[in-house]
């Protein structure tokens, strides 16, 4: 994050964003009412239950609104 951003979307705007962290959080749900039935560890997902695998973060344009991965805000940033 110490990189210039520029908005893909909008092209205007290089100072106001929202970085969005991610937490994943894995469960187990009740499959009729959805209710939470335990937080799982990593530890404890079993061979059927995908660990989380997506970015930390996401960035969102303080003007326009879009989301998109840091990447793309970066580029955007090294193009012009």
């Amino acid at each position: 994050m110490t990189q210039p951003y520029f908005c893909p979307t909008c092209t205007s705007n290089r100072m106001r964003f929202n970085i969005i962290q991610q937490v994943p959080q894995a469960v187990r749900m009740d499959p009729q009412t959805g209710e939470i039935v335990k937080n799982l560890s990593i530890e404890e997902l079993d061979a059927f239950h995908q660990p989380y695998r997506g970015d930390a973060f996401l960035v969102q344009c303080g003007v326009c609104g879009t989301i998109e991965r840091e990447e793309r805000f970066i580029k955007m940033a090294q193009k012009g």
